[in-house]
C-alpha cells in the first residue's frame, strides 16, 4: 500500500487543496504540520528548501501546484516534472528585472541587475538542479528521460548564457546536462538549423 505524507505548516496556506483532495478521494495520508521552529530545523532537507512537500513511498514532490496536479492525476513523474517547471517559474520571477533589462524593456543597468538579481537567483537555483541530476538515472531531470522541464530550463539558460557566457561557470553538471539536451537526437538538427537569436 502506498504511503503518502504531506508536510506543511500548521496553516491551510498552500497545502490545504492537497489535503482536501486526499479527503475527497478517501485516501489515508500522514498530515505532517510544522511550526516555524520545526520548519527552520528541517529546511535544508527539503528539495527546494520550502514546503509543502508530498512524500510518496520515499519520493519527495515539492511545490504546491505540482502536488495538487499529482494527486489529481496520480502520475508521480508528471508531478515531478511540473515541480521543476514551477520552480523554474519562481526562478524566472526572481530574475525578471534582469531579463527585461537585457531585452531593453527597462532603463535599469544590466550589470547591476546581474549582480543584484541574477547571481543570487542562480546560486539558489542551479544547486537544486545539480542535486536532482545526480539522482536521475537518465542524465536528465527525471528518470524517464528528457521532458519539457529539461527543455524550458535549458532554453532559458541558453538565453542567459548568450547574455553572460559565465552563467553556469562552476557548475560542470549543469553544462554537461545542457549539452545532452542540445545534442538530443530528436532536437539536435532543429537546434542547429533554427534562426540564431539572443533570446
Amino acid at each position: 500500500m502506498v504511503h503518502y505524507k504531506l508536510t506543511y505548516f500548521l496553516s491551510r496556506g498552500l497545502a490545504d487543496v492537497s489535503r482536501q483532495l486526499f479527503h475527497l478521494a478517501g485516501v489515508d495520508f500522514e498530515d505532517e504540520r510544522l511550526n516555524r521552529d520545526q520548519f527552520l530545523e528541517r529546511k535544508e532537507s527539503f528539495p527546494f528548501k520550502q514546503v509543502p512537500v508530498l512524500t510518496v513511498d520515499g519520493l519527495e514532490i515539492p511545490q504546491s501546484m505540482a502536488i495538487a496536479r499529482y494527486l489529481a492525476t496520480k502520475f508521480e513523474e508528471s508531478a515531478l516534472v511540473d515541480a521543476f517547471v514551477d520552480q523554474f517559474k519562481d526562478f524566472y520571477a526572481e530574475i525578471h528585472d534582469y531579463f527585461y533589462t537585457m531585452l531593453g524593456f527597462t532603463q535599469l543597468d544590466g550589470e547591476e541587475q546581474k549582480e543584484k538579481v541574477l547571481i543570487p537567483a542562480r546560486n539558489k537555483f542551479l544547486p537544486l538542479l545539480v542535486k536532482f541530476l545526480a539522482k536521475s538515472k537518465s542524465g536528465f531531470l527525471v528518470d524517464s528521460g528528457i521532458t519539457f522541464a529539461d527543455l524550458i530550463i535549458i532554453d532559458d539558460m541558453t538565453t542567459l548564457i548568450n547574455w553572460w557566457p559565465q552563467y553556469a561557470e562552476g557548475y560542470p553538471e549543469i553544462l554537461a546536462w545542457r549539452e545532452r539536451v542540445m545534442n538530443y537526437p530528436k532536437l539536435k538538427e532543429y537546434i542547429e538549423k533554427r534562426p540564431v537569436t539572443v533570446a
